[in-house]
């Protein structure tokens, strides 16, 4: 079977491109995928060259795949520094409707699925907000660990998030104009200092309105219904989406029908995944990777499938 990966990119302005990687079986592509990283991350998360992670073993079911790297992010240029003034608004606002225009001018349609790691899934919800136009042509979403706000006590939260993500985290930005995660090693890819801000807020339990124009993300989500989303949990991942920060971000994101689905050996599975091997662990190609397709199955027909 012929998996091709090409990378794309898409002119954003005159100082900005951003990079899709698309991942296909181009003897049987057939419904398109886009494919969201959280933060402090990038495409990688989704697939390497020789076509491991989940946008391959997709491929390989006869899906057409998008992974998209935020501005900065992976293979988009420039790479964050200093001089990046940019944020979480511009992700929302402006890149990831970059990138669903260029799928549609590739593909002849808008992505039929959207796939999230972590805080991917926060900003595809805020892009729903702001553009529920985008609602018709999206069948399902499948979110592997992602939640807004953090409710959690685990120890290791309180590391990650309160001491590291919340204390340590703004000083450096600040110091250096931008958050140099991946050379902390606190990521696979760095934030912008405005990135950085805003994605704290929201996950301090601040209000789900944007810091730069006031929109009230919350408060329409609670109108409006977001496509059937999978939440994938991992037994393992103890400080950044605990079932109960996932629950609260499946609450706020409305009255669309979203099921959470817990992957560890206690819920018959053969790991006890975490935050990042959910989506890198040979084994999730039979576990949570089939039902993300079984899910897709379920849901192919889009919202009146169930």
């Amino acid at each position: 079977m012929a998996i091709t990966q090409q990378s794309h990119f898409v002119q954003l302005n005159n100082q900005q491109t951003l990079h899709l990687r698309r991942i296909a079986n181009d003897d049987k592509a057939g419904p398109v995928v886009f494919l969201m990283h959280g933060a402090v991350e990038n495409g990688k998360i989704f697939y390497t060259h020789s076509n491991k992670g989940l946008a391959p073993f997709l491929a390989e079911q006869g899906y057409c795949c998008y992974v998209a790297d935020l501005r900065g992010r992976g293979e988009s240029k420039p790479l964050i520094s200093r001089h990046a003034k940019y944020g979480q608004t511009e992700a929302i606002v402006e890149d990831i409707p970059a990138f669903i225009n260029y799928i549609e001018e590739e593909e002849g349609k808008k992505p039929d699925y959207w796939v999230a790691h972590s805080w991917g899934g926060v900003l595809m919800n805020s892009v729903f907000a702001r553009f529920p136009e985008y609602l018709k042509d999206v069948k399902a979403c499948a979110y592997f660990g992602s939640k807004r706000s953090l409710f959690n006590n685990h120890p290791k939260k309180l590391l990650q998030a309160n001491i590291i993500w919340y204390f340590m985290a703004p000083i450096l930005a600040k110091k250096h104009g931008y958050l140099n995660a991946k050379g902390y090693k606190w990521g696979s890819d760095n934030e912008s200092q405005k990135s950085h801000y805003q994605s704290m807020q929201w996950a301090k339990k601040k209000p789900w309105v944007d810091s730069d124009d006031g929109f009230d993300y919350a408060k329409v989500l609670a109108k409006i219904q977001v496509p059937p989303t999978l939440h994938i949990a991992a037994v393992n991942d103890k400080a950044l989406a605990q079932p109960i920060d996932i629950k609260k971000f499946i609450a706020e994101s409305g009255p669309g029908k979203q099921t959470l689905k817990i992957y560890g050996k206690r819920y018959g599975h053969g790991v006890d995944y975490d935050h990042i091997n959910m989506l890198t662990h040979p084994q999730a190609r039979d576990e949570q990777f089939k039902d993300v397709v079984n899910w897709f199955n379920e849901h192919s027909k889009g919202l009146n499938s169930f």
